[in-house]
């Protein structure tokens, strides 16, 4: 598939050009922070952007040995955090990429408390760690919050805009990647389309091109040629933007990608009653349809009817568990009692009660899902039998289920899956609710493959002169399902590496 349209003649004479030294594609984490540390050098640097507005910077960033973790005494064993992730991913990763990111991360989190979140009254809270002697959830405190008042959120993608461009940078918005432009080996620039005017120009980069434009999640072609799974195992893309513009321009010039996929994804999918998950792929930037309650461990089946898997996993793990049923998707059960399940769940990371979870409360909670009964998106029944013929579930199946785990649940044992004793609940008191569950593609992993200098490689593993890769633009790093159990490392990795390659283009 070629994303780039070669067969237009873009050396014409009255095609427009304008220069810069360094120039990034994307405004996101990775091109934000490229930008910053670019700009830092003296060059002159510029960044394009197809969309109206930079991407969202997430508010959670993974690091080791970082200031904030050093105020709240937190060390972390970087081999032992190195082979964790190595092993994840069953050692499909380049190691020594991943020892890149936690020497370097600390200077990338440190840079975004200093000239980003201090000057507006902000700072970085660190995370502890989790406390959780289950071995499915080791993990590492590698999370660092951007607060103001250490019990909520301070969003900061305005205040880094602010900053890079009083660095003196320039933001193009508007502005699409077309092609890159190569000359005798080395990568000169790019065409470019301005999306309001419909034309065509190029911009010429005499130091660098660094790709930060995301995965490939909005692009279903693209997914079903180098993630097919992934098209049936989610209903909703979160990330819109990445159409694997970056990766797609890069190969078609000689890079190489991963070969086998990486992506993350969410357990948080609302789907309509009778909807087929190859009927539905809903692009959204606001989260439409997200069920925080679905990543607490209440009782999962599949269409069946049939429980297939300890609910108590990582969020992404129950949406792999339901790739291996029929239909793909799955029926979350629960009673009138869930508030006071969830009190007691100690559910993890983005979906705990309480920050920095998105939930303040228990009674949120129960707000949020409570809003989804009025949609229709989640089912209210007196009966089981009712919820049963309401979710299109086999009565007969689902009555059985439910037996079993009040039965377990009254024991405190899970004898058919192993679920901890704490999070055994019972199915008992009406009204009932139940919904139909599908993933959500928060983003793809598996990219271009780099070097340690952020250089693209080509077939003979040797780097593209002048062109870099970050961000999901950039592979190597991850394998399969993301490792959730490190909180904070993706959008690390995108600002860590956009740092080294905006470093690294800016000294050529």
């Amino acid at each position: 598939m070629n994303t780039n349209d070669d067969s237009k003649d873009y050396n014409t004479t009255d095609i427009k050009l304008i220069s810069t030294e360094v120039l990034i594609i994307g405004a996101g984490n990775a091109g934000l922070m490229a930008a910053a540390a670019a700009a830092e050098k003296g060059v002159k640097t510029l960044v394009i952007e197809k969309e109206h507005t930079i991407n969202l910077l997430r508010l959670s960033l993974g690091g080791v040995d970082t200031n904030a973790q050093k105020r709240a005494g937190i060390k972390i064993n970087k081999f032992e955090l190195v082979e964790y992730l190595a092993a994840f991913a069953q050692h499909n990763v380049d190691e020594g990429l991943i020892y890149h990111w936690v020497n370097n991360s600390a200077e990338a989190v440190n840079w975004v408390e200093d000239n980003v979140l201090q000057p507006h009254g902000a700072h970085l809270r660190a995370e502890p760690d989790i406390g959780e002697k289950n071995p499915i959830y080791k993990a590492f405190p590698t999370q660092n919050d951007a607060t103001k008042d250490d019990n909520t959120f301070a969003s900061y993608g305005k205040w880094f805009q602010e900053k890079v461009e009083e660095m003196g940078v320039e933001l193009l918005f508007d502005t699409s990647l077309v092609k890159l432009e190569v000359d005798n080996g080395t990568v000169t620039g790019i065409v470019a389309k301005n999306l309001i005017d419909d034309k065509y120009f190029k911009i010429r980069a005499t130091k660098g091109v660094i790709l930060c434009t995301g995965g490939y999640s909005a692009n279903k072609e693209l997914l079903s040629k180098w993630n097919p799974l992934a098209l049936k195992k989610n209903v909703y893309n979160d990330s819109p933007r990445n159409d694997g513009a970056g990766i797609m321009a890069a190969m078609n010039v000689g890079a190489i990608k991963d070969e086998a996929p990486a992506g993350c994804t969410f357990d948080r999918g609302l789907v309509p009653i009778g909807t087929r998950t190859e009927d539905m792929y809903v692009q959204t930037e606001t989260y439409q349809d997200w069920l925080w309650l679905a990543s607490h461990p209440l009782l999962k089946v599949n269409v069946r009817g049939e429980r297939f898997a300890n609910e108590s996993t990582p969020y992404e793990f129950i949406v792999n568990a339901a790739s291996k049923q029929k239909g793909y998707l799955y029926a979350m059960i629960w009673d009138s009692n869930f508030g006071k399940y969830a009190a007691q769940f100690h559910t993890l990371g983005c979906a705990r009660i309480g920050f920095p979870g998105y939930m303040a409360n228990v009674e949120k909670l129960k707000a949020d899902t409570e809003q989804y009964v009025d949609k229709g998106l989640i089912v209210k029944a007196k009966t089981l039998e009712e919820l049963a013929e309401k979710l299109h579930l086999p009565v007969e199946n689902l009555l059985k289920t439910v037996a079993r785990v009040n039965e377990l649940s009254a024991q405190g044992v899970d004898q058919d899956f192993g679920k901890e004793a704490y999070r055994l609940t019972p199915v008992a008191q009406a009204p009932y609710y139940g919904c139909m569950l599908g993933g959500r593609l928060l983003c793809t992993f598996d990219g271009l493959r780099v070097n340690k200098k952020m250089e693209v490689l080509d077939e003979d593993y040797a780097p593209i002169n002048h062109l870099y890769a970050a961000g999901n633009d950039s592979g190597g790093f991850f394998f399969g399902s993301y490792p959730d159990r490190v909180p904070g490392t993706a959008a690390s990795h995108a600002q860590t590496f956009g740092r080294l390659a905006g470093k690294q283009a800016a000294q050529n």
